[in-house]
């Protein structure tokens, strides 16, 4: 990930540049004390993810939000709380980090950009698919068969006799199995995490303690089937 850090205090940005190096895969480009140095930098440069703050003197955080074009992924970092609720209305901003950064904190955000990132790389791959690879499911809704693509897929919940797929749109109640529906499904997009609960694994937002956070839903991790989760994150 090619990032640059845009922030006004150059403490900030230091401390923003030490988490960085913690990462193997962050690599830091250049970095600036203001946003309008960050524009003329990207009308000649391409980068991954930009650690912004949203107080900067001149042109704001928001600002620059609003003015420049195709914008990568977006990580705000700053002290102001009260935004954080407003920045998730944009779809490139992944993470809103409070200052001061913790550490711990900072890994967190790591998890999610490894996420964001493996989401668009499987999208990619999607459309690269050749003949003969199964890129999608049906499932028989009262005797309709409906194509879900694996990707839109969120997660999928053991209920009785039943199972519930749950997709970026909506949910599907199908007389199946966790079983079943695994035996389907390819095992480098997805996992199970729980005796009731398959899971997307790219569309995991955050982890914390003993769950997962997949869009608004709070899914388990059972004791066994932690370690495997924790060996896919690869974690440092």
């Amino acid at each position: 990930m090619r990032c640059i850090i845009v922030d006004d205090e150059a403490s900030a940005r230091a401390i923003v540049l030490e988490l960085c190096r913690t990462i193997p895969e962050m690599e830091v480009v250049s970095e600036f004390p203001n946003a309008l140095e960050a524009l003329k930098f990207l009308k000649h440069n391409q980068v991954d993810l930009i650690f912004l703050d949203i107080h900067m003197p001149k042109l704001t955080g928001v600002d620059f939000i609003e003015t420049v074009s195709n914008p990568p992924k977006i990580v705000l970092t700053t002290s102001d709380k009260e935004f954080a609720i407003e920045a998730y209305g944009y779809e490139f901003i992944v993470d809103y980090l409070v200052k001061p950064i913790s550490p711990e904190r900072f890994q967190k955000c790591a998890i999610k950009l490894r996420n964001a990132f493996r989401a668009i790389n499987s999208s990619d791959d999607d459309h690269q698919m050749g003949p003969g690879e199964d890129e999608d499911l049906y499932i028989n809704i009262d005797r309709r068969l409906i194509k879900l693509k694996f990707g839109d897929i969120q997660l999928i919940e053991a209920k009785g006799d039943y199972i519930e797929i749950q997709t970026k749109k909506e949910r599907y109640r199908v007389h199946s199995t966790l079983k079943k529906i695994k035996e389907k499904l390819p095992e480098s997009r997805f996992l199970q995490i729980h005796r009731s609960y398959i899971i997307n694994f790219a569309q995991i937002v955050d982890i914390q303690d003993n769950s997962v956070l997949i869009e608004r839903s709070v899914i388990p991790i059972s004791r066994s089937n932690r370690p495997e989760l924790m060996q896919r994150l690869n974690l440092l």
